[in-house]
C-alpha cells in the first residue's frame, strides 16, 4: 500500500511540473509529408487494425493513458467529451507502461479495467512505448519536431494529449494535468 501511495504521489507532483502546452505556430505551413494518417496500431482487443487514415475530415486527440496513475480519473472527463463530441472529435487512448509501471496490465487486464471503472466506449489501441529507446514510431513524430513540422514535447507522464485537426496534422500539445474539459482545450476543439 506505501508503495501505491508513492506512486501517486510521485504522478501527481511530476505531471505538475511537466512543462506547458503549445501549440502549431500560427501560419506555419507543414514542411513535413507525413501525417497523422501514415499509421496505424492495432486495437486493445487486438481484433482489428486502427488505420488513422480513416479518421480524415475528423479532429484526433491521442492520449497517452494508465491505470495506476493519480491521473488515471482522467478516464472520466475523456468518456464525457467522447459522448459529447464523438461525431467531430475522436478521442483514442494509448495505453503506456512508462512512468513508474503504472500501466502493468495485458491488453485485455486494461480493457477491463477501462469499461469497468470508467466506462470508456472511446477508442483504445494496444500497449506501447511512447517515450525512450523502444518509443513506437507514431509517438516519434508527434514528438520529433523534424517530423511533424514544429514540436519537439514528448509525453512527461501519463495523459499528455496532442490534438490532431482535420488534415492529419498535428496542431496542439496539451500536458497531462490539462483537462480535456477546461476551457483551454474546448475552445480549440
Amino acid at each position: 500500500m506505501k508503495i501505491f501511495f508513492i506512486s501517486i504521489l510521485a504522478c501527481v507532483l511530476l505531471a505538475c511540473v511537466s512543462g506547458s502546452n503549445l501549440s502549431r505556430p500560427e501560419n506555419t505551413t507543414m514542411s513535413t509529408t507525413k501525417t497523422l494518417y501514415d499509421f496505424e496500431l492495432k486495437s486493445l482487443d487486438n481484433k482489428k487494425t486502427i488505420k488513422f487514415s480513416d479518421f480524415k475530415g475528423k479532429k484526433v486527440m491521442l492520449v497517452n493513458v494508465a491505470s495506476k496513475c493519480g491521473l488515471t480519473p482522467q478516464y472520466e472527463d475523456l468518456q464525457k467529451l467522447h459522448e459529447k463530441m464523438g461525431e467531430k472529435l475522436v478521442i483514442i487512448g494509448i495505453p503506456a507502461n512508462n512512468f513508474m509501471g503504472q500501466e502493468p496490465g495485458s491488453n485485455e487486464e486494461i480493457a477491463t479495467f477501462c469499461k469497468k471503472n470508467y466506462g470508456v466506449t472511446f477508442q483504445m489501441t494496444e500497449k506501447i512505448d511512447v517515450v525512450g529507446n523502444e518509443k513506437h514510431a507514431l509517438y516519434q513524430w508527434l514528438s520529433t519536431k523534424d517530423q511533424n513540422g514544429w514540436n519537439d514535447k514528448e509525453p512527461s507522464w501519463n495523459f499528455a494529449k496532442y490534438l490532431i485537426n482535420e488534415k492529419g496534422e498535428l496542431v496542439k500539445f496539451f500536458t497531462p494535468q490539462t483537462s480535456v474539459l477546461s476551457e483551454e482545450v474546448t475552445k480549440v476543439l
